[in-house]
């Protein structure tokens, strides 16, 4: 079993093996934030901090019968003493995470949450509501937000979708321009139906121009950086000097909504086409703007 759902079947152990909804999204939240390197990350929701990989681990434990699922709660189904399985340190912090906010209501501890981590609130549809006109006005400026024009450029490999998201959201991101041949994944979170999904739910547009990606054939051996580069140099000449009309769509898209991000999987900007299709961009007439990788 991953270590991850360990951590929920011991948080759920400790607290009488029943969570609400919300609570466990934010008690989750506040575990990580003590941890070195975090279980999960969050992105900014409904409800302030949210993991769509936490929840796809709930969802699939609910499936093997490890946990019930109400419209409400969460509630474990295990006998096995999972807070005996974690490391030390998380086991100490999982104590402090009870004995300080275990008590808490799930108001209550969306309120803390917004107060203490203000970005995590900027999607909430609570915030306004719990919060006062000062302490939402934080929230307010926690908001990213910038009318610079800018073609960026995302990989995801390497990240959870999480961090993918907030890369987006923390550079005001409008709308994502899907390059690759074939939008599938073995990572969850992003396979076409997915990242158009879970883009929209945080009002992020997402766009697919398969046309400018390269064919899933061509992407064989590919060891060195040389290999790399010899694929790159028949893609430019056979790919992007036959797509122009699409490289002149993607630049007007740029032009309305302002920034919009490129995105493959390579983390490394040199091993990946989209290098190539934002250069060919930048290359079109009229294009006097800011090219950036994230």
């Amino acid at each position: 079993m991953f270590y991850r759902r360990k951590v929920i079947l011991a948080l759920l152990q400790i607290f009488d093996r029943k969570i609400d909804k919300i609570s466990l999204q934010k008690l989750l939240y506040l575990f990580t934030k003590y941890q070195a390197k975090p279980e999960y990350d969050f992105i900014p929701y409904k409800y302030g901090c949210y993991s769509y990989s936490a929840n796809a681990d709930l969802t699939s434990m609910v499936n093997k019968g490890m946990l019930s699922e109400t419209t409400s709660h969460f509630t474990s189904n295990e006998t096995t003493d999972y807070f005996k399985t974690l490391k030390a340190d998380d086991k100490k912090i999982m104590l402090y995470v009870k004995d300080q906010y275990g008590k808490m209501s799930a108001d209550n501890l969306m309120k803390h949450t917004y107060l203490n981590f203000p970005y995590s609130a900027i999607n909430s549809v609570k915030a306004k509501e719990i919060l006062t006109t000062e302490q939402f006005e934080k929230v307010n400026k926690s908001r990213p937000k910038s009318n610079k024009t800018i073609l960026f450029t995302i990989g995801y490999e390497g990240i959870s979708l999480e961090e993918y998201l907030n890369r987006l959201l923390k550079n005001d991101v409008k709308v994502l321009v899907d390059v690759r041949n074939n939008p599938l994944s073995m990572k969850y979170g992003f396979s076409k139906s997915q990242l158009l999904r879970y883009c929209n739910s945080l009002g992020i547009e997402y766009v697919h121009y398969p046309e400018v990606g390269i064919q899933s054939e061509q992407r064989q051996e590919l060891n060195t950086q040389a290999d790399y580069d010899k694929l790159f140099a028949v893609y430019c000449e056979n790919n992007l000097t036959k797509t122009t009309s699409s490289q002149e769509k993607i630049l007007n898209l740029l032009k309305e909504k302002k920034r919009i991000a490129l995105t493959c999987f390579e983390a490394n900007i040199c091993q990946c086409h989209r290098k190539h299709l934002a250069e060919a961009i930048e290359n079109l007439p009229n294009f006097k703007y800011e090219v950036n990788h994230i």
